[in-house]
């Protein structure tokens, strides 16, 4: 994540260098350098935190079990700490609004990753629901859970992308920063 936060700085500088301000130091929050208040901000503001707080509950596991991950994913465990440490440190990222597009980004790319090795694995993109399934078939990690599909990690890419798109809204330190 360190890196993608330098190269985001290194980008912005090169843009005010050769004088396009409107997206310079903008391109550190969102790719719409429009900080929307009122609903549509509140809207932005639930979205955001919602799916930063989901990303520290789906990292904070991940990144306190990392060789069992890594192991069960059949991954490095570099790699394994990679997305961890971006799905907590973005979901930090995103819940309080700071540097929002670097928060989402490595997240995303995890998110992308996710999808590749579900549809490299065969998996449908939406599962059939579990209390169909009969209890012999599928019993998940501890004999309960979801089946495996990639249709989560998509709505992840959904939503980090809109996010991504629209910016995190004037309830964030972005807007307080690089806002009006």
């Amino acid at each position: 994540m360190i890196y993608k936060f330098v190269l985001g700085i290194a980008i912005a500088f090169l843009l005010t260098t050769f004088h396009v301000p409107q997206i310079s130091l903008n391109l550190l929050s969102s790719i719409n350098n429009v900080y929307p208040n009122s609903f549509p901000g509140l809207a932005l503001l639930l979205l955001r935190v919602s799916v930063g707080g989901l990303f520290l509950l789906h990292g904070y596991p991940k990144i306190t079990h990392l060789r069992q991950w890594a192991e069960s994913l059949k991954m490095p465990v570099f790699m394994c700490f990679l997305s961890a440490a971006s799905m907590l440190g973005g979901g930090i990222f995103l819940i309080v609004g700071f540097l929002t597009l670097l928060g989402t980004l490595p997240i995303l790319g995890s998110m992308i990753f996710a999808i590749y090795l579900h549809i490299a694995g065969h998996k449908p993109f939406v599962a059939q629901d579990p209390y169909l399934i009969p209890p012999e078939q599928y019993q998940g990690a501890n004999g309960q859970g979801e089946p495996p599909s990639w249709e989560k990690a998509f709505m992840y890419c959904v939503m980090l992308i809109a996010i991504a798109v629209l910016g995190p809204g004037a309830y964030s330190l972005d807007a307080a920063i690089f806002g009006r």
